[in-house]
């Protein structure tokens, strides 16, 4: 196989594992979001029928998964299949990286989700560092992600367009 056909075929699988990184971050997104809104749904069923305001450790847990869990998993899924794909030789950009922020982010919000529950019913040492730890991991995937993406959030033609005058 020639070098063209090496390039060829190395693109065409960097774009398919990509393509799956985006769908893993999505559903992986919508299922924070079914967690998120079970636990929603319990807290509302105990505030309206039995008159129990939800424990601060639930709500916190109802947030991470809604906004960190299911937003931001969506957010950074449709930003690794929409932006530009990162310039020939870039050595920041490697989806092993984006692949490795995932699996931090996806493991650090399930820790801290179900640390978070866990600490409506239980004051136990052991889960303040699990929910301390997982929230240092979702930084960390965070930093990652950001990393290894900055290069690729860049105009693709845009800059054309604002030079003649038009407005975004």
């Amino acid at each position: 196989m020639d070098d063209i056909g090496r390039s060829t075929l190395s693109t065409s699988l960097r774009s398919r594992h990509a393509y799956t990184l985006v769908r893993r971050f999505i559903k992986t997104g919508i299922g924070f979001l079914a967690a998120g809104l079970l636990v929603g749904l319990y807290m509302l069923t105990q505030r309206e029928l039995f008159g129990v305001w939800p424990h601060p450790y639930l709500r916190s847990a109802h947030m991470h998964a809604v906004f960190l869990g299911f937003v931001m998993f969506l957010i950074l899924g449709v930003a690794l299949w929409l932006f530009p794909r990162a310039e020939t030789g870039d050595t920041r950009y490697r989806p092993e990286r984006v692949e490795a922020a995932y699996w931090i982010l996806t493991l650090s919000t399930s820790a801290r989700f179900l640390g978070e529950v866990a600490r409506a019913w239980s004051d136990a040492d052991g889960l303040r560092w699990l929910v301390l730890l997982a929230g240092v991991g979702q930084v960390g995937g965070f930093a990652i992600y950001f990393f290894t993406m900055w290069t690729r959030i860049r105009p693709v033609g845009s800059h054309l367009r604002e030079a003649k005058g038009e407005r975004f």
